[in-house]
């Protein structure tokens, strides 16, 4: 199973860049601005919610040439949430998966441009995607729209700057991640789905399980920050006590942290089978990301 993970997400993420590289070196844009756009592009990211959407469309379809310009859209705009949670007045980090953040690589003004030039970009080239027929694109433009903006990351983003400081409760500390982490993570799967024709009974269940996979995603984030290795995680452990932000760990101590992992992922594979999805590149995502080490 590891080995059969293995190569699924190598192909697709090497299947992902490929195509990332190619519609940033299209682009015909000042060249300081397209050389931050790839730098922070090229950063060594992991690919996971372009997999995902990729993994919910196999599910149901086989060609994945229809959900590509989707999957690059998503992780565009991952990418600029990057570039911005990095800068001085959000996180002020210096370090992002082992190189310099984009804002020391280049300057502030450029990191912020650069971010508000993916994700902007994201939109066009789904509009301009030609496999796609008008239907479905109002589709993935309000889908996206939601999961990135004032009512998905957006607000998790400002809940979790404000909950600095301060004790909050499990409830808040779930809200905030299926906000900030959960909807970027629902809209690959729901939309990966769509675009596989999955039918309305199969979508409602594929909706419970991104909710629980976005919890696993960030409860194991979480956990990585107390016992990761920095050396794979690409960045110093610790920053979110630094930080002083309420965590899984923080709330629950790290064996309650773990626990209520293994109860989001019961969860998720329950409604995985509810959807026809047992046995699929989805379900070897999710063991995964509740185990993942980076």
């Amino acid at each position: 199973m590891q080995e059969k993970l293995k190569s699924y997400i190598n192909e697709k993420k090497l299947y992902i860049e490929q195509e990332l590289q190619r519609y940033l070196e299209e682009l015909e844009i000042p060249l300081r601005l397209k050389e931050s756009m790839i730098y922070s592009i090229q950063a060594g990211g992991k690919r996971l919610r372009p997999i995902l959407l990729l993994a919910s469309y196999e599910t149901y379809e086989t060609k994945i040439e229809k959900a590509l310009s989707s999957a690059i859209a998503l992780e565009m705009i991952h990418t600029y949430s990057l570039i911005h949670d990095d800068l001085p007045a959000m996180d002020d980090d210096d370090i992002r998966r082992g190189k310099p953040t984009n804002h020391k690589a280049f300057d502030e003004a450029t990191a912020i441009l650069a971010g508000d030039a993916l994700l902007t970009y994201s939109f066009e080239i789904i509009v301009n995607d030609p496999l796609l027929n008008p239907k479905e694109k109002s589709y993935i433009i309000k889908m996206l729209a939601e999961a990135s903006g004032p009512k998905g990351m957006v607000a998790g983003q400002i809940l979790d700057m404000e909950a600095e400081d301060k004790q909050i409760s499990l409830a808040e500390l779930e809200t905030i991640h299926t906000l900030k982490t959960g909807k970027l993570l629902s809209f690959a799967i729901m939309t990966g789905a769509y675009l596989g024709k999955a039918d309305a009974a199969q979508l409602k269940q594929l909706e419970q399980f991104a909710y629980y996979l976005g919890l696993i995603f960030q409860v194991q984030d979480d956990i990585l920050d107390v016992t990761g290795d920095e050396s794979k995680l690409g960045k110093p452990v610790g920053s979110d006590v630094h930080n002083q932000k309420s965590t899984y760990p923080n709330i629950l101590g790290l064996d309650g942290a773990v626990e209520k992992k293994q109860i989001y992922v019961t969860k998720a594979l329950n409604a995985l089978e509810l959807a026809k999805a047992k046995n699929s590149a989805l379900q070897m995502l999710t063991d995964h990301f509740s185990q993942r080490e980076q």
